[in-house]
């Protein structure tokens, strides 16, 4: 689910910078009340093609919403069902800015459209409320203009509840770059490392869930649960990206590994090889 609104947030993202604006200065943060600022809503929706849940080889589409902003300096982004919010201001212009900040979360895996009777059978999860931090590096400025993003960012969560009461470790590498002051194309690249709990909880069989599924039994344990890539696209429908109506289309591919990919959850009912397409659009006030 992660993967599903990065496509969606990253373009939302890049709508909400200055596009390659060769006719006027990129707005400033730093200015005094009453001076322009860098103040910036976006807002997005769209529907995403994707796997019923993680792992699995049955697909569906789903609705999904996305939101950045910035405030002051104090920023904030989302991230499927995660909110992050930066409380670093960022420098004005070409060079290096630093992240930190918190993060909340809710994990809808395995909680909406199951297909698969085998995996109706095991039982729906209940959503799981997370909560925790992250912190990044960004290069503005890399090698196409003054205005390509490169940024690096590692979050942590941990169930604050008792659904998985485990963690997860989500590295991300995003690139992004405006062709014009109309059109913007991304990449993105990340991998989560989970907890015990949360394997165990979303990828093991024990005996009870054998009888019920006709699944043999598995216990999974802490690791690399996947690794995706995702393209996007942005095109303004006004002709500028930092003002009005940005269509967007993005499609990723995700694969499990060790345990995730070994479960039968995954080998069996499922398949390790995961692709998502999304088509949406964001609105940049």
């Amino acid at each position: 689910m992660k993967l599903l609104i990065t496509l969606l947030a990253a373009p939302l993202a890049l709508s909400a910078a200055p596009a390659a604006a060769q006719d006027s200065p990129p707005p400033r943060i730093d200015v005094a009340p009453g001076e322009t600022n860098n103040d910036t809503l976006t807002i997005g929706a769209g529907a995403v093609y994707m796997p019923s849940y993680q792992g699995s080889n049955d697909y569906v589409v789903t609705a999904v919403a996305a939101a950045r902003g910035q405030y002051h300096g104090i920023s904030f982004f989302t991230r499927g069902a995660q909110l992050f919010v930066d409380v670093v201001p960022a420098p004005p212009g070409p060079g290096w800015s630093f992240e930190l900040g918190p993060v909340l979360a809710a994990d809808l895996n395995r909680t909406g459209r199951v297909v698969d009777p085998r995996i109706k059978a095991l039982g729906k999860r209940r959503i799981a409320l997370e909560a925790g931090g992250y912190a990044g590096i960004t290069r503005t400025g890399v090698v196409t203009s003054d205005y390509d993003t490169l940024s690096l960012r590692v979050s942590y969560i941990h169930d604050v509840g008792d659904v998985h009461r485990s963690y997860v470790v989500t590295p991300t590498l995003d690139y992004a770059t405006p062709l014009s002051k109309s059109v913007l194309v991304g990449l993105t690249l990340s991998a989560d490392y989970v907890g015990n709990g949360y394997a165990d909880t979303y990828y093991s069989v024990d005996a009870p869930g054998a009888l019920r599924s006709g699944l043999p039994m598995f216990a999974a344990r802490k690791g690399w649960q996947d690794i995706t890539v995702g393209g996007l696209a942005g095109f303004s429908l006004s002709g500028d990206l930092r003002h009005g109506a940005v269509l967007v289309v993005g499609a990723g591919y995700s694969r499990m590994q060790g345990d995730f990919a070994a479960s039968p959850v995954t080998r069996i009912a499922g398949d390790p090889d995961q692709f998502y397409g999304a088509l949406g659009l964001g609105y940049t006030f």
